[in-house]
């Protein structure tokens, strides 16, 4: 049997090595939100499961329906925010919007909630600006410079 495991040397002779490390580089600098995919996704599935975790199924069934579309949209953002950084952290800004319907909802789709519907959204609703915000602000210093 042959022996494969003998030293080729380093690879920094190698002719695209230099091009190997600067993709690598701009590979890793795009995924400087990392942190923030899996909050965000994990957002978006607490919105669309609270009206159930919270019993607020009878008494606001139009906010169940927009907990629950809304919460599948967060979910999508978050997924194309994993999948194609680069694309979609321009859209960042749209998250923070989300975060802000999501805080007066309860007055604008509901019929005069309580205090512990309102305080969901409105939790809800500022975690999804502070994460939107910290998208939108990576992606503004992660952007390739002119």
């Amino acid at each position: 049997m042959a022996d494969v495991s003998h030293n080729r040397g380093d690879i920094t002779s190698h002719p695209d090595a230099s091009e190997m490390r600067e993709r690598y580089a701009r590979m890793l600098s795009g995924r400087d939100v990392a942190l923030v995919d899996g909050p965000v996704f994990l957002l978006g599935l607490y919105c669309a499961a609270s009206p159930w975790i919270l019993h607020y199924t009878t008494s606001q069934p139009a906010l169940v329906t927009h907990n629950l579309i809304v919460g599948i949209a967060i979910g999508l953002l978050a997924l194309g925010f994993t999948q194609t950084p680069e694309r979609m952290y321009g859209l960042s800004w749209a998250f923070c919007a989300v975060g802000i319907w999501m805080i007066i909802a309860p007055w604008v789709v509901g019929d005069s909630p309580d205090a512990g519907v309102a305080l969901n959204n409105i939790v809800i609703g500022a975690l999804a600006v502070i994460l939107g915000l910290m998208c939108t602000a990576t992606a503004a210093r992660s952007a390739p410079r002119p």
